[in-house]
């Protein structure tokens, strides 16, 4: 079975309407929320979004406060997803990681944690795989062997197979 890791870019797909928020949502729809992973501190950057279309004028305070209490409500009060927190051991070891493959820290931090949380899963006999928009995070993720899913380029009929593998 695979678990999904939304970072951020993914995440506020969910929330704000643009290319790859179809996927995002068919993902949700079709996919437990307990199979959801996500980096809490992560969600200051979900937050952000939201700051940065306000700030452009492209929603009202109004909608922002709407998005904002809509994404605490599902992400930061309910136990379904789960929250990971990084340790201080698991941001040293993603030093490493920056300097390997040019990507910065948050994304580096995110990739490490999502690292360790594949290699629990593999024990069990599951995966995981991140979701996300960033270009590069997702080659070093490619690259240090994980699953991606990116909802701006890949399919609806990628997504399938990664949520029923075959």
């Amino acid at each position: 079975m695979n678990f999904f890791w939304l970072d951020a870019s993914a995440y506020a797909k969910r929330h704000v309407a643009e290319k790859g928020t179809q996927l995002v949502n068919y993902l949700f729809t079709r996919v437990p929320l307990e199979r959801m992973i996500c980096l809490f501190d992560g969600g200051g950057e979900v937050i952000f979004v939201f700051v940065r279309r306000r700030n452009e004028g492209k929603i009202t305070t109004t909608h922002f406060n709407h998005l904002r209490e809509h994404f605490e409500t599902e992400f930061v009060d309910r136990d379904e997803i789960e929250q990971v927190f990084q340790t201080k051991e698991q941001v040293t070891d993603s030093w490493d990681l920056i300097e390997k493959h040019s990507i910065n820290s948050p994304d580096a931090i995110l990739l490490q944690c999502a690292l360790d949380r594949t290699h629990e899963l593999r024990i069990e006999g599951d995966n995981l795989v991140l979701v996300s928009s960033d270009k590069r995070l997702m080659r070093a993720a490619m690259i240090e062997g994980l699953f991606t899913f990116n909802p701006e380029t890949d399919s609806q009929a990628a997504l399938d197979v990664l949520i029923d593998p075959p």
